[in-house]
């Protein structure tokens, strides 16, 4: 293959990836988290605010309120406690914000790109060419466990940034991520272990392919438990409510962000929708099908049954429906990728807006005695289910 084309490829990706974490994700969630703790507590909300220019009243739904933000953060004065450990504190925000975005780098979000038949119906069993691409920026072989390496340093974010703060409500802050990150991301390993053991692989494109062959992992018995365990250890990681201690405003200020100001603290409150964004996508890809459409092969739709009918004006119409290439990705990516995730956010953000904040010490239990005896346990059922229903 040639290298210009993966070097150019690889950039435009790069480019796609933080144009949607950074530009549609983060903004997207700030909107929409706000717009819906408005409409749960009956108050008015972004998509009624509204600002004049010239006497004219402008809205657009309320998407002018991230912007306003953004400017605020910008041009905030960007105040360093004086005994605060100076070099570690402007480090922290950084260090917390960056594996965040380094996720996205494992995660596939489309088929194969054959850009040679990108007009055309692809022919079945066409092998990648030298203008062939993934839709991924980085198709590792040990794609799963590149995410949790990267997105366990994020727990450094926190807890240096509450070290560095020389304040004792950012300390307890990042005292409490600290042991609540590490703790969950034993739970989050442990809870992914049945999809190793389904899809037979550790690359993520791969476990796609293997549910796009058979059935979405959900629709196994030991993934069902897997996910619920999954998305619970993810909202932990995320520090979101019901798991929000670490930044416990009732009891602690603001936590381990207490004392950051302007963009220091944009990137504390990025990073947090960011994990989310970077979460629900994992998600999707590994209990969804990711970009996987029901009936919708690489060369069109391929309805159950073979039949043919004729319809006025229409003409004939069969079970295989051929469709141009880049349509079928268009329809894999935007349609159904994106629209999953989207539905994963708007569950996340429900949860935020319905569950009450657990105490620290129920946080450690519902973890050390819940979660990871469970999650053990399924991996025994796991075993035992291709053993007996899988074998062969």
């Amino acid at each position: 293959m040639d290298t210009g084309f993966i070097v150019a490829s690889t950039f435009v990706k790069i480019a796609i990836v933080l144009g949607i974490a950074i530009a549609m994700f983060a903004p997207g969630l700030v909107w929409a988290e706000r717009r819906q703790s408005a409409m749960i507590q009956d108050r008015i909300g972004p998509s009624r605010a509204s600002i004049t220019i010239f006497g004219v009243k402008i809205t657009l739904g309320g998407l002018l309120h991230p912007l306003a933000d953004a400017l605020k953060l910008i041009v905030k004065e960007d105040f360093v406690p004086p005994k605060a450990d100076k070099l570690i504190f402007n480090l922290a925000p950084i260090i917390g914000m960056t594996p965040a975005i380094l996720v996205f780098a494992a995660i596939p979000f489309g088929d194969v790109v054959h850009l040679d038949y990108f007009w055309k119906v692809l022919p079945e069993g066409v092998e990648a060419t030298a203008r062939s691409t993934g839709l991924q920026i980085a198709p590792l072989d040990v794609g799963i466990l590149f995410v949790f390496a990267i997105a366990g340093t994020g727990i450094l974010g926190a807890a240096l940034g509450g070290y560095a703060s020389n304040n004792k409500y950012s300390l307890l802050g990042g005292m409490r991520a600290a042991s609540q990150m590490v703790s969950y991301e034993v739970a989050l390993g442990l809870s992914l272990v049945p999809a190793f053991m389904i899809y037979g692989t550790l690359r993520l494109e791969e476990m796609v392919n293997y549910q796009h062959e058979h059935l979405w992992g959900i629709a196994y018995p030991p993934m069902m438990l897997a996910a619920i365990l999954y998305l619970t250890s993810a909202i932990a990681e995320s520090k979101r409510i019901p798991f929000d201690v670490p930044e416990g405003e009732s009891e602690i200020v603001g936590g381990y962000f207490t004392e950051y100001s302007g963009m220091k603290f944009g990137m504390y409150f990025m990073s947090e929708f960011i994990e989310m964004a970077a979460l629900s996508c994992l998600f999707v890809v590994l209990f969804l099908g990711g970009w996987d459409v029901p009936f919708l092969s690489r060369e069109g739709l391929d309805l159950p049954g073979t039949w043919e009918v004729t319809l006025p004006l229409i003409g004939t119409v069969a079970d295989q429906i051929p469709m141009a290439h880049g349509l079928v990705i268009t329809i894999q990516v935007l349609f159904f990728f994106f629209v999953k995730v989207v539905g994963m956010l708007y569950l996340l953000l429900l949860i935020r807006w319905t569950l009450p904040r657990f105490r620290f010490d129920q946080i450690m239990d519902v973890c050390w005695k819940g979660i990871i005896p469970l999650a053990l346990a399924n991996i025994a059922l796991t075993g035992l289910f291709i053993l007996f229903f899988m074998k062969g």
